[in-house]
């Protein structure tokens, strides 16, 4: 009986980035492997051969030579930290010999694409707190023989692995056991939990184990790319699994559900992060295409990464569309969860007009016969000298009630007065039209091949 494994029991993005195997390291005498971990700020440093192989390096920021390139890495930590905090930890790591402006032109907010210091710098970094999940950060600076990246956390897909050594390579296994011939039978095989597979069905891509390596400086930039485009797919992705679980919910679900929807105001905060998300692609369509344009001029760029680069800017204006298809229906929801409480509060005001119609009687007996007045009938004050007092005041009130009456109906009598008034004007001036023109004689006259009336 072979024994299982198992997997699953906590499993997130950087599980399945740990399940792969380790990356092959360079000779010590030649180039010395290690990943640098300055506090919170996760640094990679990779060199390729230009062969399809490609080893760890030490973290010195050179450049390579020949057909070699190396790329280094640097994933900011997703938390409650200001802009300055960022730039920071870029200086501690990349200066020396990057510069104050190679730090501002990768940590500052917005889009950006041009040539600082003699290296093709771009940027998409959208303005946002750095713990939202609608926010990110992906800026790079490129040089014939080197590449240096800044994310803001874990970009799926981003890194390489050897294939057919990752989770999405093993063969998979369902945890109940099969039986045959009545016998109780183990399956050999991965045993993937529910939530892990749940997980793995909203990316739109496999992990490292499918990322060819790359041969050359503009296969990488191409791949740096992709995957930020893979990530914005996968919250795409997310939205939409999330918005059929509440359209389903919504229709089994009943008022205190509806209710607590409203109270915690999801939708209306679900619309501000679809117009981030929105922000950062319209960013990716400012900045991509100019990258293109500006890595078509450098010789070493392949003519075939930079058509890679146009499929990848049609995969962002396609994601752009789908995103606004997202918003509509957030909008939708969100305008049939208001008309259901203004249908809510329209029926507890029916409710309340029953109970006016039952007590204004009341209020009003209660009023008239409640006035400290002489006269009031089957009260006992019938002196002469006091009944004049009850009849004056019904009097002043009666007065009031036609004042109110006139002031509520004086605009609808005025409008249908007005209407009136031209109704008769216009015909008025129609019959004086058809009684001129019935005394005009009736001769045609023809001059020069016109008819004249």
């Amino acid at each position: 009986m072979q024994q299982q494994d198992r997997i699953g029991d906590e499993v997130d993005e950087t599980d399945l980035e740990s399940l792969t195997s380790s990356v092959p390291r360079r000779d010590a005498s030649h180039r010395f492997s290690s990943h640098q971990f300055s506090g919170m700020v996760r640094q990679r440093a990779y060199i390729f051969d230009g062969d399809g192989k490609y080893y760890n390096k030490e973290w010195d920021l050179a450049e390579g030579t020949g057909k070699e390139f190396c790329w280094y890495h640097v994933e900011l930590p997703k938390g409650n930290q200001k802009l300055s905090q960022s730039a920071q930890h870029l200086i501690d790591a990349l200066c020396p010999p990057l510069k104050l402006q190679d730090i501002l032109s990768l940590v500052s907010n917005g889009p950006f694409c041009g040539h600082v210091d003699g290296a093709l710098v771009f940027r998409v970094n959208s303005p946002g707190p750095a713990s939202s999940s609608f926010t990110f950060k992906i800026a790079a600076r490129i040089t014939e023989n080197s590449v240096i990246t800044v994310s803001l956390g874990r970009v799926p897909r981003l890194g390489f692995s050897p294939m057919g050594q990752s989770l999405l390579s093993e063969v998979p296994s369902v945890d109940s056991p099969s039986y045959y011939r009545g016998e109780r039978k183990e399956r050999s095989g991965i045993v993937i939990e529910e939530h892990v597979l749940e997980f793995l069905l909203t990316m739109n891509h496999s992990e490292e184990a499918d990322n060819p390596v790359p041969t050359s400086v503009s296969n990488l930039v191409v791949h740096i790319i992709d995957t930020h485009v893979d990530q914005l797919q996968d919250v795409v992705t997310k939205l939409e699994i999330e918005l059929d679980a509440v359209e389903l919910e919504m229709d089994r679900g009943g008022f205190a559900m509806k209710k607590q929807m409203l109270d915690d105001r999801r939708f209306p905060k679900l619309h501000l992060n679809l117009q981030r998300l929105l922000q950062v692609i319209a960013h990716g369509e400012q900045v991509f295409p100019r990258v293109k344009e500006k890595c078509s001029t450098k010789p070493w760029f392949l003519a075939e990464d930079i058509n890679s680069l146009e499929e990848l800017i049609g995969r962002l204006r396609r994601l752009k569309e789908n995103v606004g298809f997202i918003a509509n229906r957030v909008t939708a929801i969100q305008a049939g969860l208001d008309s259901w409480q203004a249908e809510q509060i329209n029926r507890k005001l029916y409710y309340l007009s029953f109970l006016s119609i039952i007590f204004l009687p009341l209020s009003i007996i209660t009023g008239v016969f409640g006035m400290n007045v002489g006269g009031v009938p089957w009260t006992g004050q019938d002196k002469p000298e006091l009944g004049d007092g009850f009849r004056n005041v019904m009097y002043i009130c009666l007065i009031m009630l036609v004042l109110v009456l006139c002031c509520f109906g004086f605009p609808a009598l005025y409008s249908r007065i007005a209407s009136w008034w031209r109704v008769r004007n216009l015909k008025r001036s129609w019959s004086l039209n058809r009684r001129s023109f019935q005394k005009r004689p009736n001769i045609v006259q023809e001059r020069r091949g016109y008819l004249r009336l």
